[in-house]
This record gives C-alpha cells, structure tokens and sequence, in this order.
C-alpha cells in the first residue's frame, strides 16, 4: 500500500473521532500499552518470559504515566528495562502529532490482520514502524481476550433476549460478499443489558441461527420468556426449535417497513401514520379497537396492505402480554439498532474487511465497550415491574 493510497482512510478516521472523541477510548489506551510493549520487546530482544541467545536485556517492571490526549487520559504502564536504556518516543511524538497519531491507532485497530497495511501507514504518520511479528502479536493478544468474552459462562438466567444481524462486506478468496454479522442483547433480571454473542455467518438461515442461538445455551443461556427479533423465516423457525417457552415479538419496526410493499408507489401518508399510532395504545383491547377502525377506513383503498396486515400484524402485539412500563423499549429491536449504527460509524471507516477474522475483531471489540458501557451504567429496565405483573397474571388465571 503507497503512502497517498493511506491517506484517504486516515482522514476519514480523523473525522470520526472528530465527531465522537469518546468513542475508542479504550481501544486506543489498548493500542497503546500493546504499542509499549511490542517497543520493549523490540529493544530487549525478547518477549516476556522468552528464553534467548539474542538477548539484548532484561526487564524490571513498569512506571505509571499519564497521558492525556483527546479522547481523554489514558492511563498507561511504560515498561523499563534494567539497565535504565529503554526509551520510548511514544509520548514525545504523541503531542507532537496527536490527531495523526490517535488516527494510526485507529487504524491499526480496524485493519486488524494487513501487518503490511499497519506498518505502512504507522511509518506514514509517526515516521515509526513496527515489525509485522510485533503487530501480529498485538493482534494474537487482542484476538484472545475477545474470544475469552464471546465464550464467558452466562450464569444468570435472562428475561428478554434482542436478536439481530447486519451485514459486512468481506473479502474471500478474492471476491467480496456480504456477510452476516450475529447479535444477541439479553436483558437480566437486574434490569440490565448485555450483549451476549457477536458472530459472523455466511448469510442468515434457520441452520445459522439455530447454531447461533445452540451455543448461547451451551453458554449457559436460561429462563428466556421473550424474544424480539425481525420477520425472517430462518431466525423464527431457530426460535421455534431452541426457544420452545418463549413469545416471540415481531419488530413493529420492520412490519412498518414491509407494509410498503404492500402499498402502491403513491399512497396516502396518513395511512401507515394511522397504523404506527397502534403502537402507542395502552393495551391489545385499545389497539385491536383501533386496528378494526384502521381496516374499515382503508381496505376499499388498500385491499392488498390490509390483508397482510389482517394476517400478520398479530405477532406484532405480542409485546402487550408485558407491563405496560416494558412496551416502549421490547415492541421493536430499535435498541439493538442503535447499536448496530454505532457499529457502522466504523466499519464505514474499512469498507471491505480482508477476511471475516478482521471484520469480527472489529464488531466484537466495539461491542464489548458497549457491552462495558451497559453494565456500568443504571438499570434498562425495572424488573419489579414484570415481577408484579406475573403475579397478577397468575392470580387471574386461578
């Protein structure tokens, strides 16, 4: 890769911390202190605990250091050698050329396994580069904490559970295909949200998300009640098979966007407007009133859009069953949603990942943050309010 062929893509990573400096704070300050000791080991010869002839020292610890940059301070360990001659010009370089260097990071990161692209544009910006065995060291080391998260035993049992996939172009043998990415939020009984698995699949099918949602039970997924997930065949029949006790909930969402092509190319806006007010009824008695009225108002217009919605909107309701205080955030998978933008804020930064590896290492790390970011913020949900709810529940049903 030419330095000019870099350039374009370190300006778009500028723009995106630009917009939202907060965004890889954490990714960077890993960057970093990977950084660090890849220089260590550089200079010394050796990796840690590494037996070798070729051994230029040895190391004695590390020295705490503050770095503030614009995404934020950083907090690093700088490692130091025993005969006090490892320097780095990390921190030098970094306030000399802060953005530039916050933008190799960047890049690093989200071109994952291209050591050649990685080296290149380091040495482009910091007039510095890196081994490749460093790099990929770093990569191996990022690689490994990822997957101990995407394999941790799910010990509480989870009430809700959000399923969704987008899609990555992805480079394979040459030629470039879309390839579905796999998310799973569950919802705890605590309230909280957590992003259970990310993975990659070849295309959504009922084979790829029944292998999907098997291994998050193998994880130790339990006690699921309610599921929301769009309208695809493969993801409801997997459902189905390997969520037999819960209900499943279609995303009114996406059901809006269907209605469309159920509707000539010129129809009356009010029509769907009138549709989606059903979903900010009190409850299924009000909605289905509402729905009726909506049908004798429309269907003489509309004949082919009311049918479908005569015989599918049903799935949509299924979010009425919950407390009422539950419905605005499991009637769609707008939360997942917003995830997945987050997701594509960087993605959009590669465009075509150079295999499925390095389009996963990207996901999983950013989902991770978010996943972090979750479970240090307040609760999602009150859990009370459905605790309360089933007890009603039971107590009319006796």
């Amino acid at each position: 890769m030419t330095r000019s062929e870099a350039k374009p893509a370190i300006v778009t990573v500028k723009d995106l911390f630009a917009q939202n400096p907060d965004g890889l704070r954490a990714v960077v300050r890993t960057v970093l202190q990977e950084v660090l000791e890849a220089e260590m080991t550089e200079a010394v010869g050796a990796a840690k605990g590494e037996r070798s002839d070729g051994r230029l020292g040895y190391r004695a610890g590390y020295y705490g250091r503050t770095l503030v940059t614009r995404v934020g301070k950083l907090e690093l360990r700088v490692p130091q050698d025993r005969d006090g001659r490892f320097s780095t010009e990390l921190f030098e370089r970094y306030q000399r050329s802060e953005r530039a260097l916050v933008a190799t990071l960047a890049e690093m990161y989200v071109q994952g396994v291209s050591t050649r692209k990685v080296k290149a544009i380091t040495e482009e910006l910091c007039g510095h580069a890196f081994s490749a065995s460093s790099i990929s060291a770093i990569n191996k080391r990022l690689d490994e904490s990822l997957k101990a998260f995407a394999e941790r035993p799910l010990v509480e049992p989870f009430a809700y559970l959000i399923l969704d996939a987008r899609y990555e172009k992805v480079r394979e043998a040459g030629i470039v295909t879309s390839q579905a990415v796999l998310i799973a939020v569950g919802i705890d009984w605590d309230g909280r949200r957590q992003i259970l698995a990310v993975e990659m699949a070849n295309r959504e099918s009922r084979s790829s998300w029944k292998d999907f949602l098997v291994r998050l039970r193998s994880r130790g997924l339990q006690g699921v009640e309610f599921v929301v997930a769009d309208d695809h065949a493969g993801l409801r029949a997997a459902i189905r098979e390997v969520l037999t006790e819960a209900a499943y909930q279609r995303c009114y969402v996406h059901f809006l966007r269907n209605a469309l092509d159920h509707l000539p190319r010129k129809h009356a806006d009010d029509c769907l407007q009138e549709l989606r007010w059903l979903y900010d009824r009190r409850d299924l008695t009000e909605a289905k009133a509402d729905l009726a009225a909506w049908i004798a108002k429309w269907q003489a217009r509309y004949p082919r859009l009311v049918a479908w919605v005569e015989e599918t909107i049903e799935e949509t309701f299924t979010y009425f069953r919950l407390p009422r205080q539950h419905h605005k955030h499991m009637k769609s998978t707008n939360m997942l949603e917003r995830l997945n933008e987050e997701i594509r804020r960087r993605t959009y930064v590669v465009r075509i990942f150079p295999n499925a590896e390095s389009c996963l290492r990207l996901v999983r790390a950013l989902t991770v943050e978010t996943h972090e970011n979750w479970m240090e913020a307040n609760r999602y949900l009150n859990m009370d309010d459905l605790r309360e709810h089933k007890k009603i529940a039971l107590r009319q049903a006796a």
